[in-house]
């Protein structure tokens, strides 16, 4: 008696296990995994919150600027154009170097415009930035 294991006809049976077309299925699914998840991170927001003070640190300072529908400019309850408003962003991080820019405008403000006023934070040294938005119910 052999080792070998016969079959029907004549032939040996299959030891070994074929793996390469398991090996392709899970190629397939790691690429519509990532395919996936890098369309789930696109459409998420992202911005950079304020953190939480604590009793033991200060407040972070938070400049507030809102831009209404009808493209005017208002940093905290005043409004100012835009000239005033990169001189306050320039006061408010000469003032405190961890300033936040908060950003509130109206859902019919062009993207453009709020780039534009990130984009004048950045210039005066504001690097940290939130988008002020509601969530929909």
């Amino acid at each position: 008696m052999g080792a070998q294991v016969q079959s029907g006809r004549g032939r040996s049976a299959i030891v070994g296990i074929n793996v390469t077309p398991m090996v392709d299925v899970v190629l397939v699914l790691l690429v519509i995994m990532m395919v996936s998840a890098t369309y789930i991170v696109a459409q998420s927001l992202k911005v950079e919150l304020p953190k939480t003070a604590t009793s033991d640190d200060a407040a972070p300072q938070l400049a507030k600027v809102t831009l209404t529908k009808d493209r005017k400019m208002h940093f905290g309850d005043e409004e100012v154009t835009e000239k005033v408003l990169v001189d306050r962003l320039r006061t408010a991080h000469a003032e405190h170097e961890d300033v936040s820019l908060v950003l509130s405008a109206d859902q019919d403000v062009p993207h453009g415009a709020v780039v534009h006023v990130i984009d004048l934070a950045k210039l005066e040294g504001i690097a940290k930035f939130a988008i002020h938005v509601e969530r929909a119910e």
